[in-house]
């Protein structure tokens, strides 16, 4: 296992879209000789074949086929920066750094403290003692 081992990239099913402003598509990678590649190493990579910025580029959705030595995903290269920040969802534009993540508490804590509240301000329903049945 060599990190410094060569890597091809090809992609496919390429499409300018002019409407999101960008161009995606399907990337394969070919890294018979190492486990895996950095998305920083790819974006700068795709940034050099597509000449632009790799601030641009996103790539996602990488798997690695089984056996190793190729995986899949895809890639986004942005015109702009205004349409990128536009059109990306939240957590991508996190992963960027182009955004700041926002810091909150656990998704069970903040039910835990929602129900708390509840019980406080006395608005839990409370369900009505059943009558006794018949015949036992």
């Amino acid at each position: 296992m060599d990190p410094s081992a060569p890597v091809t990239i090809r992609t496919r099913k390429f499409i300018t879209n002019r409407l999101l402003a960008r161009r995606q598509m399907v990337v394969d990678v070919l890294h018979p000789s190492r486990p895996n590649v950095s998305k920083e190493d790819l974006n700068e990579k795709i940034a050099a074949i597509y000449k632009t910025d790799k601030g641009r580029v996103v790539t996602f959705g990488f798997r690695t086929h089984f056996g190793g030595g190729r995986s899949t995903g895809f890639a986004l290269i942005y015109d702009d920066e205004p349409s990128q920040r536009k059109f990306e969802p939240r957590y991508r534009l996190v992963r960027a750094g182009l955004v700041a993540k926002v810091d909150k508490a656990s998704r069970k804590l903040r039910k835990e403290r929602k129900n708390r509240a509840k019980k406080f301000r006395g608005t839990k329903k409370v369900k009505a003692a059943e009558p006794p049945k018949k015949g036992k």
